[in-house]
């Protein structure tokens, strides 16, 4: 193991087996700080994929993260690496991003707590190549934990073994599910990276940081699409995550503002973002669910929005709250 520190419609295709180009070479980021446990669960859909990674990458910020060799775990023709990032999602990413660049054609990103079924790389493969405008895919959740109590990993584990199990056989003829879209889904996405180019995470967005994935995205030049080129489960696994309570509330309502401002998300989409946050958590404060502190992401969107009329809101901020 080597740490670093450092579809307009496309579902109808001429030949539904026919690919544009050469195979491609495939790499996926899985970022993850504080779930050991979570990334060991993972592996083995990882590592099991009908079409094996060329490079796997795990991106922590201190060797507790992952306090074991993942290498022996995959394949000998999946190179599997291990670095060492300041902590952040977006820095954590662009470890990896930097990391591959020159290596690979496609970058895939997983979340931790996500689950991808056993053909989820080669249906992105087979999606770039029947999709030659295509910038960037996110998949198919076939089940998502994150606004509800969340999967623990055995549950999510069954929950695909039994997609594939009526899913059997490759996907050889992607459908689009939703075209020309301003951002994508940050546990499961994929990238072009002649596309991604120079094109970053913003860093600006510290920790967890909301909506980092649908900025990314709306940044990376050409089309972004979903398909069901590729599924999974997201778990939704509440610990480890840092920007929990009222850091969560406060990035609810100043991500979306900054990243108005700074032209990556149009002004309707990110008023929609912070009224349905802030609305939820005003609301459910009365009779709030167990796995969700409402009281205190309540408290974060008063703070932030007092603090964007008074001048002084950034994202920032919650790195002090």
């Amino acid at each position: 193991m080597e740490k670093l520190t450092r579809m307009e419609n496309l579902n109808a295709v001429a030949d539904p087996l026919a690919t544009v180009g050469e195979a491609l070479r495939l790499g996926v980021v899985i970022c993850s700080v504080g779930r050991p446990d979570c990334v060991r669960a993972l592996i083995p859909s990882l590592a099991g994929q009908t079409r094996p990674a060329d490079k796997v990458l795990f991106v922590v910020t201190c060797p507790e993260d992952l306090d074991f060799d993942p290498a022996p775990m995959f394949p000998p023709a999946t190179s599997v690496e291990v670095l060492i990032a300041p902590k952040g999602l977006p820095s954590q990413r662009n470890f990896g991003l930097d990391a591959l660049a020159g290596h690979v054609d496609t970058v895939v990103f997983f979340d931790d707590d996500f689950v991808p079924s056993r053909t989820a790389l080669a249906g992105i493969e087979a999606a770039f190549g029947q999709m030659p405008d295509v910038s960037g895919l996110t998949g198919r959740v076939i089940a998502d934990g994150i606004n509800g109590a969340g999967f623990t990993m055995p549950e999510a584990t069954a929950k695909v073994a039994d997609w594939d199990a009526a899913h059997a056989g490759p996907v050889v003829a992607p459908r689009v599910l939703g075209a020309d879209l301003v951002g994508l889904y940050g546990c499961n996405m994929a990238f072009r990276m002649s596309a991604v180019g120079d094109t970053r995470f913003d860093d600006s967005l510290p920790l967890y940081a909301w909506l980092e994935d649908i900025d990314f995205a709306a940044r990376v030049p050409g089309r972004m699409v979903k398909t069901d080129a590729f599924s999974g489960v997201h778990c939704g696994v509440k610990f480890g995550r840092e920007s929990a309570g009222r850091r969560l509330g406060y990035s609810q309502v100043v991500n979306p503002w900054y990243l108005w401002r700074k032209g990556s998300v149009p002004a309707a989409l990110a008023a929609k973002l912070v009224f349905r946050n802030v609305a939820a958590n005003h609301a459910k404060s009365f009779f709030p669910e167990p796995w969700v502190d409402r009281l205190a992401r309540a408290s974060g969107n008063r703070l932030a929005v007092l603090e964007i009329l008074k001048g002084s809101a950034t994202p920032g901020r919650i790195i002090n709250l």
